[in-house]
């Protein structure tokens, strides 16, 4: 048996709320809308991962999720603009990521991140 995805739920009675945030400024697609459930994802790349931690990294809390993008400072800049709540500023982190922690339109801690890039190479 292979796992194949794995999904985090966020209860909400409000799920249209989660547009701004995830589509508009993640650019996520919308991979299945049935009116009760919008899920989000990405069309292009699925990997399967889950984390369990003791802390969040640099003495932060462990966010609810973690999402990474290709430019973490225009999501930075975006949410900013758009007054969604910055728990933890845009930080370079000595393990190689760029990121910061904002609260999504349900009070989720989400870690927003992008990897290090050193001469085309990923570290």
């Amino acid at each position: 048996m292979k796992v194949k995805r794995v999904i985090a739920n966020i209860a909400s009675s409000e799920i249209a709320k989660a547009k701004l945030f995830y589509l508009d400024i993640l650019e996520m697609d919308v991979l299945m809308d049935q009116g009760w459930i919008t899920t989000y994802g990405s069309d292009e790349e699925m990997t399967v991962q889950i984390s369990f931690a003791s802390e969040g990294g640099s003495g932060t809390p462990v966010p609810d999720l973690s999402i990474e993008v290709d430019d973490v400072d225009t999501a930075f800049r975006l949410m900013k603009e758009n007054n969604f709540k910055i728990e933890y500023g845009l930080t370079d982190e000595p393990w190689g990521v760029r990121r910061f922690y904002v609260r999504d339109p349900f009070g989720k801690l989400v870690n927003i991140l992008a990897h290090h890039t050193v001469h085309g190479n990923e570290i």
